[in-house]
């Protein structure tokens, strides 16, 4: 039999991907990409690691799974509805002044913010968590009548910890979400202001690792605007009891980053890392020896020890010791 045969053409896929890129998700589940991301969150919708190092996706089997939920997508939507301190107020059946109080005395955990025209923190509240918080009797007495004494000496000393308590959940949202050594490491050091972050680390190529694996910005505002500066003071630990959790934290997770893979450096051949660690990899391996890594890193370097030049064995095996020593330089003859 003569002749070629036809070419096999590739086999056409058929159904659904396996998985969906988050914004696909949020439409396969009827969300907006706000709701969406506090789904994600809140753990409420499951994603797996990209293969290509992408932002992390969402399975077709997560998506069939939350359709087949009984009250599906009321009951998504409940357990993810947000409320400002007006609303959150009305479920309490509190006047707004002491909803604020308590939020501020850590009782009522915001679970995100937002910042309106007017460059005002807005925070809001889980809906179910507050209708939980009202429905606990130990909670009445916060509810009405006059508050405890500790808490009005809180509030009296001008504390609020609605940030600190936004931050507590946050950082453990963005871990849950990792499994790189490395990426966690720079999760904890977002939360640190720069200087201490430099004393943590000392090495500059560590902290220009750090500072590109870290979350992405909350805002994308110019990076010296006003907004930028507001939100940067949000994410930024200013508790003692805070920082120091955070300084062991990143001791921990940075020691154990240094175990699984060293930080890149220019002329050193790359360990396997996760894919977005890889592709972040280049722009720090980019940096050549003579140039200013503390730039790169994006954190001062602190200052060295005035140290002498260490000397070689050669040398120190010739040089003179004790009494010796100290009669040449009498004599003034040469040590060597």
């Amino acid at each position: 039999m003569t002749g070629s045969t036809a070419p096999i053409a590739p086999p056409v896929p058929t159904g659904r991907p396996s998985s969906f890129a988050r914004s696909r998700a949020a439409r396969e589940l009827g969300l907006k990409r706000g709701e969406f991301e506090l789904a994600v969150m809140l753990g409420h919708v499951r994603t797996v690691a990209d293969p290509a190092g992408m932002r992390r996706r969402v399975g077709r089997e997560e998506i069939d799974r939350l359709r087949e939920t009984p009250g599906f997508p009321k009951s998504l939507r409940d357990a993810i509805e947000t409320v400002g301190t007006a609303d959150g107020a009305a479920l309490l059946d509190i006047p707004q002044p002491r909803f604020t109080r308590l939020a501020r005395a850590g009782l009522l955990t915001p679970v995100k913010f937002y910042l309106n025209r007017y460059r005002t923190v807005v925070w809001l509240y889980l809906a179910l968590e507050l209708r939980e918080f009202a429905a606990c009797e130990a909670n009445a007495p916060l509810l009405t009548g006059r508050a405890p004494d500790t808490m009005r000496a809180l509030l009296a000393s001008g504390a609020d910890l609605r940030a600190r308590n936004w931050r507590r959940r946050h950082v453990g949202f963005l871990l849950r979400q990792s499994e790189d050594p490395w990426e966690r490491a720079a999760i904890t050091a977002s939360f640190l202001d720069p200087v201490r972050l430099a004393h943590l680390v000392p090495d500059p190529y560590e902290r220009a690792y750090l500072h590109r694996l870290r979350p992405e910005p909350l805002t994308q505002a110019a990076p010296e605007s006003p907004t930028t500066h507001l939100v940067e003071r949000i994410t930024t630990a200013d508790d003692p009891d805070e920082i120091s959790w955070l300084r062991v934290n990143m001791s921990l997770g940075l020691a154990e980053a240094r175990r699984h893979r060293p930080a890149p450096r220019p002329g050193v051949p790359p360990v396997v890392a996760t894919p977005r660690a890889e592709r972040l990899r280049a722009s720090v391996t980019e940096v050549g020896s003579g140039a200013d890594v503390s730039s790169v890193a994006g954190t001062p370097v602190p200052p060295a020890p005035d140290t002498a030049p260490p000397i070689a064995d050669a040398d120190r095996r010739d040089e003179p010791r004790g009494l010796l020593r100290w009669l040449r330089r009498r004599r003034g003859q040469p040590e060597g």
